[in-house]
């Protein structure tokens, strides 16, 4: 009996594990269901660079027509309305990590029960589905602190691009305060909000898509926020409404739906950790008792990917051999990058909630 396997740089076995570390992602990753490749997606998904090359992606937006029509009597030669079109872009870069492990060539292997090299993998899957989501919610929530270049915040937290604060038409605050640092503790997280932008996202010219065929918004809650939302238990709060949430509807099929809160008002409810903090207007430092939820609705965000030279995979998997072979690095790397939509200086598929919300500790 005979076992095929693949060792240590071999050119498979590169393409295998790149292969493997993309799956895993996708099975952990929270915003994956928010991803899809036209423009009916949150997240929309961009691989022009993987084969033509380029560090930017520039893509543009159509907006309505603005003529009041021709009838009876009227000329319509000459009277041709010229399309308008804005533009964004999103720039990619390189990013990876690297995990040092014992080969097994050394008596290490020997002392655990378990594959390091899996375990290295896992490492990885971890750290580039966290990287993801945080730079994800850095830009869709505005949070414009994690610009600075820190240990936990620059170019690798914001997908590289710099992040925009919410447009003021494009932002609810609770209580109708002037600015984050002006919320306060009497400012909690409710339901009339979720109106407030829905509101918001669906009057004026250029309105929030809702995701096609199911006419819904997404919208990802603090888990402080979700705790004001189950113990407010005034009439009209979520408590009302507990019992019909996510009511009809293809909720088996549709992936949006796992690990959601509820729905009201067509908004399906999440909620992350990684929904950002709010932030000072005056001094642009961070708020820890103020979060920031958003409302999602098509091609809020713009992610792109370069040529991973990898078997057609996002990931480029790769292996060194270190000290006579006696130590094993591993790493994934990819070129991409993740951006908030914003045409004519407006932010097109977000609507920002802040409140109060601290965090039980």
């Amino acid at each position: 009996m005979s076992t095929t396997s693949f060792g240590v740089n071999d050119a498979m076995a590169k393409k295998l594990w790149a292969k493997q570390t993309i799956t895993a992602e996708r099975d952990t990753l929270e915003i994956e269901p928010l991803i899809g490749e036209d423009e009916n997606s949150i997240i929309q998904e961009k691989t022009d660079t993987a084969k033509e090359g380029g560090d930017k992606i520039t893509f543009s937006l159509r907006t309505r027509l603005a003529q009041k029509g021709i009838t009876e009597g009227q000329k319509a030669i000459g009277n041709a309305e010229a399309l308008t079109h804005y533009s964004d872009s999103v720039i990619i870069n390189e990013l990876g990590a690297n995990v040092g492990v014992k080969s097994k060539n050394t008596i290490d292997t020997q002392r655990v029960p378990f594959n390091l090299r899996e375990q290295a993998k896992d490492g990885l899957v971890e750290w580039w589905t966290e990287r993801k989501t945080v730079s994800f919610f850095n830009q869709v929530c505005g949070y414009t602190p994690a610009n600075t270049e820190g240990a936990t915040s620059g170019a690798v937290y914001t997908g590289f691009n710099t992040v925009s604060a919410p447009t003021a038409t494009r932002l609810v605050r609770a209580a109708a305060a002037a600015s984050d640092q002006a919320i306060t503790s009497n400012d909690t997280f409710t339901l009339q909000l979720i109106d407030k932008a829905v509101e918001m996202a669906s009057t004026g010219n250029n309105i929030v898509r809702p995701l096609k065929g199911e006419h819904k918004y997404v919208v990802y809650l603090d888990p402080a926020q979700v705790t004001s939302l189950r113990t407010n238990t005034a009439t009209g709060s979520w408590v009302d409404y507990a019992k019909q949430a996510m009511a009809g509807g293809k909720i088996k099929d549709n992936p949006l739906y796992t690990g959601a809160i509820g729905e009201y008002n067509s908004c399906i409810l999440r909620k992350s950790q990684d929904v950002s903090q709010g932030v000072n207007g005056s001094t642009g430092a961070a708020i820890s008792t103020v979060r920031r939820a958003v409302l999602l609705g098509c091609q809020a965000a713009m992610l792109a990917y370069g040529n991973s030279k990898s078997g057609g995979t996002t990931y480029r998997w790769s292996e060194e051999m270190l000290d006579h072979d006696r130590e094993l690095e591993v790493s994934a790397w990819a070129m991409w990058g993740m951006k908030k939509t914003v045409f004519n200086s407006v932010d097109f598929g977000t609507i920002t909630i802040a409140s109060y919300a601290a965090r039980a500790s």
